[in-house]
């Protein structure tokens, strides 16, 4: 039994190029920017160096380890990063709408109890979180595997 599992992890290692740790460890890169944004701690120019070296961080990893499919490999961070992303945003939400909670508004301004409207409300932010992950996962595996295909250095060998 424990063979066959290690076998599995063997197959998924290889053909993510990379090992479940490593696919997690790239994923939290973002996370100071989601406890950085949700607890308003920095300005426009650190959330924007919080958004965007993660992702480059992705990429060059993905690029330098030759991973078999960049597409995949960084899609799967994506996902990961997304789901780190909606948990750290629901352990913030308290801090975060300390004052101002969000509220359904439009026809459905005051239809649900105000505790349910909380829980529609985090239901969505949950999953809203898991699609932007995944997005910003698919994008940059878009890139990484364009450039692994335009740039023989980062083909595998």
């Amino acid at each position: 039994m424990n063979e066959t599992r290690t076998e599995q992890g063997r197959v998924r290692r290889r053909s993510l190029g990379m090992s479940p740790l490593g696919i997690f460890g790239l994923a939290a890169l973002g996370v100071p920017r989601v406890i950085a944004h949700d607890l308003d701690l920095v300005g426009p120019v650190g959330n924007a160096l919080l958004v965007f070296v993660p992702i480059a961080v992705w990429l060059t990893v993905a690029l330098w380890k030759r991973v078999p499919n960049a597409f995949l490999t960084l899609l799967v961070v994506g996902v990961v990063y997304g789901l780190l992303l909606a948990v750290t945003h629901q352990v913030l939400w308290a801090e975060a709408f300390a004052d101002d909670p969000p509220a359904l508004g439009g026809n459905l301004t005051d239809v649900l109890a105000p505790s349910a409207e909380g829980i529609v409300l985090r239901v969505f932010a949950f999953f809203s979180s898991l699609v932007t992950g995944t997005v910003v996962g698919a994008v940059t595996g878009a890139v990484g595997w364009a450039l692994s295909r335009l740039v023989p250095g980062f083909r595998l060998r």
